[in-house]
């Protein structure tokens, strides 16, 4: 709860509540009994107003009850499990009106059946606990559950980067340079920046820049290149024409503080891939694009070289603007990564803005399939190359197919790290008319699962593990199975 008062005032429209329920009344019947209004009392059970000296003991009086039954902090057995959540961080945390949620009609959702709604939050902890999801990555959760509501398209922030750009003169292009980001955080934001060698302070190369809000000072790794540097400034212009002032002052991330710093910063750098990647002429060159016949990974490469030398900001614009201008919109998006000297694959970034989740990150150290185009990029990438390649992925358990389109490279800040950046568009009869090339024979359908432990392709030549999962869950129906029979012969 943001508050005592909050606390208090909803504690004792519980109460109320379920002293009226005790009587099987409703809001109507405690109106006439005690000849306040209906709509007034609503607003005390949903913990929005605390009724004066006098209104308690006409409640009280009403309901056979005391004075201090209504007014006491204390609650009952029955809504005892329901006084831990009040008194934690649960409304904080989770920002509920993101999704529309009005917290006192959760309130009153969970008062209607408090032992069964806390025991169901306990078990979603629990669970997030054992995956050790810890508060980052729940955040992050959130995070992409709203942009996944939104089909990750702002206007709002769209409507702001034209206007900033007209007003300053900019044209919206590749040819956009850093020393004119740079000059306008300097003079119309009154930024000081400078490069700085952050190893002689002991840092790892994965800092890429440091705010400190004092100075408004901006320091820049002197190893970042140029794509780089100009997201960098265009975040920081973000930052300040959305005025969003809780933010992270470091790239990448170190710590955080609320949920509130990683929205903004995600609104930030929406600020800023739309400031270097125009939308309108991305729509433009990609539209033509599927409208080619052939697949062809170097014409997927040009495509990227219109807008950006960073494969990674335009696979991540793409999601911006293939669900809202295009009507491609069921679709996802993947950053995995590979750490130099290991085999081992993780899904850095995900998002998906449709109702299939294959595939998606496991957090239970399972092998993701090599069968992706992905994985299969970054075993393949050799030193100094950029991989483009595509195929049409068959989730065989799922029955459903993606055009899975990825670009992999070495990762240029890190310790030879190697990242792959793919767009999966699933395959059904809006988008196999909207792309032209789905039937390209240099397009090849390969079947593949999510986790070798949840798979059943059985002739797999890359099966890193046995899918113990997946033979757990044959047991188990087979034990239903054979019960049934049994029943069945005996009856």
């Amino acid at each position: 709860m943001n508050s005592d008062s909050d606390f208090i005032k909803t504690v004792f429209g519980l109460k109320l509540k379920q002293q009226r329920q005790k009587k099987n009344w409703s809001l109507q019947d405690l109106a006439v009994k005690t000849g306040l209004s209906k709509s007034y009392l609503n607003e005390i059970e949903n913990g929005k107003k605390y009724p004066k000296h006098d209104k308690i003991i006409q409640l009280s009086e009403a309901l056979n009850c005391t004075f201090d039954d209504l007014v006491s902090t204390k609650l009952d057995k029955s809504l005892t499990p329901f006084n831990e959540i009040l008194q934690s961080d649960f409304f904080k945390e989770i920002p509920l009106d993101l999704f529309g949620i009005n917290k006192n009609n959760l309130i009153s959702i969970i008062s209607d059946a408090p032992k069964k709604v806390t025991a169901f939050i306990n078990a979603l902890i629990e669970i997030s606990q054992n995956y050790n999801l810890g508060k980052e990555r729940f955040y992050f959760a959130v995070l992409r559950s709203f942009q996944e509501l939104y089909d990750n398209y702002f206007p709002e922030i769209e409507e702001k980067v034209q206007l900033f750009a007209q007003e300053n003169g900019l044209q919206i292009d590749k040819n956009l340079q850093s020393d004119v980001l740079e000059n306008i955080l300097n003079e119309k934001f009154n930024y000081h920046i400078q490069s700085e060698d952050f190893e002689k302070y002991g840092t790892l190369d994965n800092l890429r820049s440091l705010f400190v809000p004092e100075k408004k000072l901006l320091l820049l790794n002197r190893k970042l290149e140029k794509d780089q540097k100009t997201f960098i400034l265009a975040k920081e212009i973000g930052f300040n024409v959305l005025e969003l002032k809780n933010r992270p002052n470091t790239y990448s991330w170190l710590d955080f503080g609320s949920f509130e710093e990683i929205l903004n910063n995600f609104y930030a750098s929406y600020f800023a891939g739309a400031l270097l990647i125009s939308k309108q002429k991305t729509i433009e060159k990609t539209s033509d694009f599927f409208l080619q016949n052939e697949w062809n990974p170097q014409n997927f490469e040009s495509l990227i070289d219109n807008f950006t030398n960073s494969p990674e900001t335009f696979y991540y614009r793409l999601t911006n603007l293939l669900s809202s201008e295009l009507g491609i919109k069921d679709l996802f998006y993947l950053c995995l990564v590979k750490k130099k000297n290991s085999d081992k694959i993780q899904i850095l970034k995900e998002l998906h803005l449709n109702h299939q989740q294959a595939p998606h990150a496991n957090a239970t150290n399972e092998h993701y399939c090599k069968r992706w185009i992905a994985v299969k990029n970054l075993h393949h990438l050799k030193e100094n190359e950029t991989l483009t390649e595509a195929q049409i992925s068959h989730y065989k358990d799922q029955g459903i197919s993606y055009l899975v389109i990825s670009t992999s490279q070495k990762n240029p800040f890190s310790d030879g790290s190697n990242r792959s950046y793919c767009l999966g568009i699933l395959l059904n009869s809006q988008t196999i008319k909207k792309i032209n090339f789905i039937k390209s024979p240099t397009l090849k359908t390969i079947n593949v699962g999510v986790t070798c432990e949840s798979c059943s392709i059985a002739d797999c030549e890359v099966r890193q593990s046995p899918p113990i999962r997946l033979e757990k869950e044959y047991f188990n129906s087979g034990m239903k199975n054979a019960i049934e029979k049994i029943r069945k012969d005996i009856l």
